[in-house]
């Protein structure tokens, strides 16, 4: 049979050249678009740190810059109420002066202390509108530096404003790498996929469609009869047969799956909802799930299957595929499942 295989792929055209070619440009386009990826993450993460030191600091000033204009004004209040009291006073003070220069002028009371009277006043008159005048070139010293406020809180506002489109840029350019690398991704699963058909395939041809041996959605199911004795965690001869056949398979298989891809096979253990009486080896079907399970991987990492491509669990009796105590749903819930899929 083999002879005749080795005759017919003699005949034929051998692609794997082609095929082996074709993947790699495939792979290395994928690392070169996640190397875009981090790079770009990279620098987008630098870009944004910058920019949000920039934002509190613009922040920083606008709040110093807003306390300092509150002040500003409450001065320029408080001047502007000196102000009003020395107008106020200059007012009174003028009409005093001219009460006093019409009871002059009448002859009223003495004229040298109305003379007095009025100097004083003239005096004090004059003192008033020197500080009238100081309080006026400081309102409007307060009025430019008000401007100059207004000014610098309009520039960073725009600086803001100016940050915030970047900021928009910055993340729909993280958006579109997020999704390359998605695509990415999902073509790599796909790739995966197609790996765990071809396995299902050749172990379809291999186990010839044995009753006891089916496939589950994404899984390749045993039944325990097929490997272990009843209430047994050890192969027996005809479970050892069926797994190195298995091996085989799986270590074809790794040849092809390309070294980027991390896959894994994972070897589920699953028993019946009978409860174990506690007294023999194993306490509860945890336990024998669980030595199943691992006896098979600890088998399979024998016939040359690399251990870091395994992996052993234990579900009891918790994840049936058959509800019932019936006989014949128990027979399907006691079983070995394996599943290809990536780490």
């Amino acid at each position: 049979m083999a002879l005749v295989k080795n005759r017919r792929r003699e005949r034929g055209v051998d692609y794997w050249p082609g095929f082996v070619d074709a993947l790699s440009t495939l792979l290395l386009a994928i690392m070169f678009l996640l190397t875009v990826f981090v790079l770009a993450q990279f620098l987008l993460s630098r870009e944004i740190t910058g920019r949000d030191e920039v934002l509190n600091r613009l922040n920083s000033q606008i709040a110093e810059l807003t306390e300092l204009l509150a002040l500003e004004k409450g001065n320029a209040q408080d001047l502007e109420d000196t102000l009003a009291n020395l107008q106020s006073s200059l007012a009174s003070s003028e009409s005093e002066r001219s009460r006093l220069q019409a009871l002059l002028d009448q002859g009223a009371g003495t004229s040298d202390a109305a003379n007095a009277r009025i100097g004083q006043l003239t005096q004090d008159l004059n003192e008033e509108q020197q500080v009238s005048a100081r309080a006026m070139s400081q309102i409007e010293l307060l009025n430019q530096q008000i401007a100059a406020l207004r000014a610098q809180i309009g520039a960073v506002e725009q600086a803001l404003q100016a940050s915030e489109a970047k900021d928009q840029a910055s993340q729909a350019q993280i958006a579109d790498l997020g999704r390359r690398l998605n695509v990415a991704l999902a073509q790599r699963v796909q790739e995966l996929n197609r790996y765990r058909s071809d396995f299902f395939g050749r172990l379809r041809e291999i186990l010839s469609d044995r009753e006891n041996i089916r496939i589950v959605g994404d899984r390749f199911v045993f039944q325990s009869e097929v490997l272990f004795p009843v209430g047994g965690s050890e192969l027996d001869e005809a479970g050892r047969a069926e797994m190195a056949k298995l091996a085989e398979a799986l270590l074809d298989l790794a040849k092809e799956i390309p070294a980027e891809i991390n896959w894994v096979l994972r070897v589920d253990g699953h028993t019946d909802n009978a409860p174990l009486s506690g007294t023999g080896r194993y306490r509860d079907n945890w336990e024998l799930s669980s030595a199943r399970a691992t006896s098979v991987v600890k088998y399979l990492i024998e016939q040359g299957v690399p251990a870091n491509r395994l992996v052993a669990a234990g579900f009891g009796e918790f994840q049936p595929i058959a509800e019932g105590d019936a006989t014949e749903a128990r027979n399907q819930n006691r079983r070995i499942e394996l599943k290809l899929t990536e780490r």
